[in-house]
């Protein structure tokens, strides 16, 4: 069928989201094409960070110098993030706990989402992603056999399947009628680079008050307010200095002056979620699949996390060897970390209330506040690793050549002799024996990487 069609895949946004899926993709051997309205990378202020999932997928693929290179430039905070205004602080953060030992380098990294979005388009190109710019989707028609893609202005384009990457106003989400449940928003949240006079008296840190929540800095001229008094009238609208200065009065009480707005945007806690993530060939990825506040970066994380998951799962689809149902675990592993996180921000929410409740609340959350692989997985493939020199394990990963890679290494005395490790880093089986469990490897093999049958010994 592909040879019938313009490309494999398209993909409706160039933001991070849309990137990281693309040279997932494009190392997968796919056809892939990404369509972008904005001619230009995005420069708003979004995310500042990215947690240690993001982290260790940009490790797998050999990205992590890039962004070390762009967090050498600003100086680290003493936390690690906060949770609806209470900080993490970094040093109590007990790094051997098992869930954290052995992160190494990808743990937690300051770079603003800007500069994940640089390294990626430069990726993107380094691989030969073919990226258009200034190219509007303006609607589709899916098929059982393919998708039709129809361009302002351009002639129409035949692909096998499309990716809505297209943010939380999703024309693709829209148009192919997933449903979008949730709840509605309660709170005005504004962010800015700017300049202000009097910034000196403000408090430093989040700062909780009976109107809401401000923070300033930690970089010189960003702030942040958060307002409880429902969603704006018009998100769209510049953000001015007048408003940004009044909401930074109204929320701290102290009596600055906002005279110039370097970039600005606001956000609110709508908080919604398709239902599933793919209608035939149509799937969603990033804010197209899920919206909520932007709270701690959740949102550039999770797009993230997605875009890993689909990627090697589309990919094997396209190129035909994807065991059955492969490509529907996309929203069944997906899906409940992205439920999950909406309930996660919304909890934010509640705690940054001003009521005696929330601010009991916020003394109880406050109260409660290795081998490294990521050389192998460079170009994408499944690892079969070997910790116990077992050389049944290599006659097993010898029909999935070009698919998977064995790799040798030392158990470290965690009763682990043999992993498969999928191409988004997560385990799909592990053994204290080795291939003495080859019966429940072989099913872990042919479930993510299709069956063996025919292929040479």
């Amino acid at each position: 069928m592909s040879t019938k069609m313009d490309y494999d895949v398209l993909v409706v946004g160039a933001g991070p989201v849309g990137l990281m899926l693309a040279t997932e993709l494009q190392l997968a051997g796919v056809r892939v094409v990404i369509v972008e309205r904005r001619t230009e990378l995005d420069t708003a202020i979004k995310a500042g960070a990215i947690n240690t999932a993001s982290a260790e997928a940009f490790e797998r693929r050999g990205l992590l110098p890039a962004l070390e290179a762009v967090e050498g430039e600003r100086r680290r905070p003493s936390s690690v993030g906060h949770f609806g205004g209470i900080q993490v602080p970094a040093d109590p953060v007990d790094k051997e706990d098992p869930s954290l030992r052995g992160r190494g380098p990808a743990w937690y990294v300051i770079v603003p989402q800007v500069e994940v979005e640089r390294i990626l388009g430069e990726r993107a190109a380094e691989l030969g992603v073919e990226v258009r710019r200034g190219v509007e989707v303006r609607g589709f028609d899916a098929e059982e056999a393919g998708v039709t893609v129809h361009l302002q202005g351009r002639d129409d384009v035949r692909v096998a399947w499309l990716v809505g990457c297209d943010g939380g106003r999703s024309l693709v989400r829209h148009q192919a009628g997933f449903e979008f449940p949730g709840t509605d928003p309660v709170i005005t949240g504004r962010q800015a680079v700017a300049t202000v006079e009097g910034a000196e008296r403000l408090g430093r840190g989040w700062q909780h008050t009976p109107t809401g929540v401000y923070v300033y800095g930690p970089m010189p001229g960003r702030v942040r307010t958060v307002e409880l008094d429902g969603p704006p009238a018009d998100r769209e609208a510049p953000v001015t200095a007048a408003e940004m200065e009044a909401s930074l009065r109204r929320v701290s009480g102290v009596d600055v002056r906002v005279t110039e707005v370097i970039s600005g945007t606001r956000y609110t806690d709508n908080a919604r979620q398709a239902t599933t993530y793919r209608r035939g060939r149509v799937l969603l990825c990033g804010d197209a699949a899920h919206v909520h506040s932007p709270f701690s970066g959740q949102g550039l994380n999770l797009g993230i996390g997605d875009a890993v998951n689909l990627g090697w799962k589309l990919g094997a689809t396209v190129q035909g060897w994807a065991p059955e149902g492969l490509l529907d675990t996309y929203t069944s592993e997906r899906h409940p970390i992205g439920a999950w996180v909406l309930d996660w921000t919304r909890a934010q929410v509640a705690v940054m209330r001003g009521d005696a409740y929330s601010r009991a609340l916020r003394g109880v959350v406050t109260d409660f506040l290795g081998t490294r692989l990521s050389d192998h997985t460079h170009e994408g493939r499944s690892l079969l690793v070997d910790l116990a020199g077992d050389d049944r394990l290599a006659a097993l990963a010898k029909p999935y050549a070009g698919r998977l890679e064995l790799v040798r290494g030392r158990s470290d005395g965690a009763g682990v002799s043999g992993l498969l490790v999928r191409p988004d880093g997560f385990v799909a089986w592990a053994s204290a024996d080795g291939a003495s469990d080859s019966a429940g490897l072989e099913a872990a093999l042919t479930r993510w990487l299709g069956d063996d049958t025919g292929r040479s010994n």
